[in-house]
């Protein structure tokens, strides 16, 4: 089956998918909206029209981003909401908080390569803890909502730091093996395809979809906890064209494209550059684009979501 197409590419931007969409009406969530392509993303939707929520941890953040956007879009529809991703109390009161229908759920926030290993008060690793378990979470405890919308769709913001490392499945938390900040980061991004993957499998017949994709490189508060010698890398291999650094906006564009794009009304693709990606092979060596046959495979995707409910019910307060 030939790969999925748009007319948009790595130099379009969030605007440019949206344009000619009237999404007036339709209610989007998306996390960490706050900053980087998150905010990017809600500009963009509220220029089409839609009924925005930033759930973001520091709901002052979030206040300054909805009046930025509502100063270049005029669209004052915009909400801000508290949601911490490593706190599940949160991420329940967030569930509870919502009413009514749901058409797009956008899981962007996340963190990046943190130096050394960080455990939750539960023993889980925090970037798989915030980036897979808390949007987890956060979209199963929102199926009723997006169920009772036409045709939802979830968007699982990952990463091309998928082609590092799969799911180990045997050892989630680094309790065995040494910890690899990069590996970890990784094992969370793959995590995000997965759950795209599995939820378009049990919830399509609810009129629910999801895609992954993979935004671009874009320097934002994201790479906070990269080292000052790997982003000077990467800035210079981007003056030197062996990469290509994206916009903020542009970065969103693929965000919009598995949002609104008809082409993507069907779930578990992976995009990057506003398109469908290749798969390449597991073993394949020096690859930086495309999608590992690991993060679609649907035993994979099926494991990771029951292991990830067990997770979710070692909660106190799921005893």
């Amino acid at each position: 089956m030939p790969l999925i197409s748009t007319q948009f590419d790595a130099t379009s931007t969030a605007l440019d998918v949206v344009a000619g969409h009237d999404l007036t009406g339709r209610r989007a969530v998306v996390t960490g909206g706050g900053s980087g392509i998150g905010v990017e993303t809600v500009r963009a939707l509220a220029a089409a029209g839609a009924e925005v929520t930033i759930a973001v941890r520091d709901p002052e953040q979030g206040a300054a981003a909805a009046q930025d956007v509502v100063g270049t879009t005029g669209n004052t529809t915009l909400r801000v909401a508290r949601l911490d991703l490593l706190d599940l109390d949160s991420v329940a009161a967030f569930v509870a908080d919502w009413d009514g229908p749901l058409d797009l759920l956008v899981d962007n926030a996340g963190v990046m390569a943190l130096p050394a290993l960080t455990l939750t008060d539960r023993g889980w690793e925090t970037q798989f803890a915030t980036n897979h378990l808390g949007h987890f979470a956060l979209t199963t405890g929102l199926h009723g909502a997006l169920a009772a919308a036409d045709g939802a769709r979830v968007v699982s913001v990952s990463s091309a730091g998928h082609l590092r490392s799969p799911v180990h499945f045997d050892d989630l938390h680094f309790a065995r093996r040494e910890y690899d900040a990069w590996a970890a980061y990784g094992q969370s991004k793959t995590a995000n395809v997965l759950m795209a993957v599995e939820a378009t499998r049990r919830w399509a017949d609810d009129g629910i979809v999801a895609n992954a994709l993979m935004p671009g490189g874009i320097m934002t508060n994201l790479q906070r906890h990269v080292s000052a010698e790997v982003v000077e890398g990467w800035e210079k291999a981007d003056r030197e064209g062996t990469i290509t650094l994206k916009t903020p906006a542009q970065g969103a564009a693929t965000t919009l494209v598995a949002a609104v794009a008809p082409e993507f009304a069907t779930g578990g693709h992976y995009l990057e550059d506003c398109v469908e990606a290749p798969t390449v092979a597991d073993d394949a060596t020096g690859v930086r684009a495309g999608v590992r046959e690991y993060a679609l495979d649907p035993g994979n995707a099926q494991r990771l979501w029951e292991v990830s409910e067990e997770h979710l019910a070692q909660r106190p307060d799921a005893d």
